[in-house]
């Protein structure tokens, strides 16, 4: 579904694009960061801390996070 009209989504963008690169950056981190809090507090909080991060994975990548990696935070 799309509700923007493309006026607004050109406006967006030109105001977007008008930002330094390290603001666009700095912006693009705290959307990340915002989106991880919430998803961590979807999670039930008695996950063991292996669990959460595998859990905190597949929400964000869409998909298990990879065995080599799952050993690497061991």
């Amino acid at each position: 579904m799309d509700d923007t009209s493309p006026e607004m989504k050109e406006l967006y963008r030109s105001l977007l694009m008008g930002l330094s690169g390290e603001e666009r950056f700095i912006r693009g981190a705290l959307m990340f960061s915002a989106a991880r809090e919430m998803i961590l507090a979807s999670l039930p909080r008695d996950l063991e801390p292996a669990e959460l991060r595998g859990r905190l994975y597949e929400r964000v990548y869409g998909e298990p996070l990879p065995v080599d990696l799952h050993s690497a935070f061991h």
